[in-house]
């Protein structure tokens, strides 16, 4: 009944040698990722506020500073094999902070398939003109919880048919929409909304796929090498805010309007309606997947129940569903922009525990195969660093808040293991004893 019901995808162990794969296999599904919907709306966003150029390089700093964050994280997941909150007890968050590391991943999971699931409800709607969102919404929603459910193979499966479509009829649609309106004028025009400044923009960016970049190991504990997180890293994040973002900057001052749902497939009709079932598809099976995840090691944790994380992902689905219905959709700005200050701390801490501090550095490598059977309950230094992190981050009046929460996060954590070391250091020192000498 369980095989039915689909796999569990080593959701509490770590995922063995024979059950890795190309990174081919897993750079298609991260290119997917990031050139999801919620990017060429992130496109239009910033088209409708910024010149394309402008525009284009917030999309080209955002992307680095994506890649190098999912890079580093990415590494710590193909080494040990482990999702991300299961990584977390031993990277800075111990086992009730790893459980409320998780949940939080569930509900900004759940959210962006909520997102994603009310755009295509929407466009299904206008393009087929049965006129009811909410039920297609439904039905796309259980197509991707089932493909979720049966775990990275299939999804693996989804990215190779939905990336390619998704790809030729965006390209498609842009062509029509230049015909109509001439490329020159779109690069050099003025932004068609209010402004939008670079620092905003950049926030934009970075929120739009901070969490992916964060919980990078949920994906990466299926490649071979480091060397694979690399090059699967950078073609998927790069490419995809540049494609699909780029996109989506070029759509914006095209149509003047940043609704590019609406205008596309109101222009382009089922092949419009084409691009954004395809673009959810290969994001939201990821969204249900890693949320799924999280539920599944905040229950071990919290509770020392084992669940079966394709049940987890078919309730997920269910709750996502709704959530699309009572229009979480009108919150995207204000979602990311969130994200972008709340999740870089998490990494942060993460980093700095696995590559200096190394606490319990030996313990999770000593293990391998296995996971170690202990993690502390609390690091309670970590209760602190990440909400002081996250704050500071955002009210500092200089830098980029996701990456000044990040630095600090780093920083902190790294400064509070130092002190810490130090101080049993002295504690030793104190307590050795002195051996008389001879008359």
């Amino acid at each position: 009944m369980a095989a039915l019901l689909g796999h569990d995808d080593q959701a509490l162990t770590r995922v063995p040698d024979q059950a890795r794969y190309p990174w081919v296999s897993v750079a298609t599904q991260r290119f997917g990722q990031s050139s999801a919907l919620s990017q060429l709306l992130l496109g239009a966003t910033l088209g409708f506020g910024m010149t394309f150029w402008d525009a284009f390089i917030a999309l080209s700093l955002g992307a680095i500073l994506l890649d190098l964050l999912a890079i580093a994280v990415g590494i710590i997941g193909q080494r040990e094999g482990l999702a991300t909150a299961m990584l977390a007890r031993w990277t800075g968050f111990g086992h009730a902070g790893s459980a409320m590391l998780g949940l939080i991943v569930a509900l900004s999971a759940t959210g962006w398939f909520g997102i994603q699931t009310g755009l295509a409800g929407a466009t299904l709607a206008g393009v087929t003109g049965f006129n009811h969102p909410a039920v297609w919404s439904v039905v796309l929603g259980a197509l991707v919880t089932i493909i979720a459910a049966y775990g990275f193979r299939w999804m693996a499966w989804t990215a190779y048919i939905a990336v390619p479509l998704f790809l030729i009829v965006t390209t498609w649609v842009l062509i029509k929409v230049i015909d109509n309106h001439g490329i020159g004028t779109l690069f050099s025009e003025s932004p068609p909304g209010p402004k939008i400044s670079m620092l905003t923009a950049i926030t934009l960016v970075t929120g739009s796929f901070i969490v992916g970049a964060a919980i990078a190991p949920d994906m990466t504990r299926f490649n071979r090498s480091s060397w694979d997180v690399v090059k699967q890293t950078v073609i998927g994040i790069t490419f995809g805010e540049w494609v699909v973002g780029c996109s989506g900057i070029v759509l914006a001052h095209a149509l003047r309007s940043n609704d590019i749902v609406a205008v596309v497939t109101d222009q382009a009709g089922w092949l419009g309606g084409l691009v954004v079932i395809t673009a959810v598809m290969k994001i939201n099976d990821w969204n249900l997947y890693s949320a799924s995840l999280g539920l599944v090691n905040f229950f071990d944790a919290v509770f020392d129940i084992r669940v079966s994380r394709a049940q987890v992902s078919i309730l997920i689905g269910a709750t996502g569903t709704f959530l699309a219905a009572a229009g979480i959709l009108a919150e995207f700005t204000g979602y990311l922009s969130m994200l972008g200050v709340v999740f870089p701390a998490v990494p942060g801490i993460m980093l700095a525990e696995y590559f200096v501090v190394r606490r319990w550095r030996r313990e999770i490598v000593g293990t391998r195969p296995h996971v170690p059977r202990s993690a502390p309950a609390w690091v309670p230094v970590t209760v602190v660093i990440w909400p002081v992190a996250a704050i500071v981050g955002e009210k500092l009046p200089f830098g980029q808040s996701s990456i000044n929460a990040l630095v600090l996060a780093f920083v902190l954590y790294v400064s509070a293991g130092r002190l810490d070391l130090l101080r049993m250091r002295c504690r030793r020192a104190t307590n050795r004893r002195v051996e008389p000498t001879a008359a």
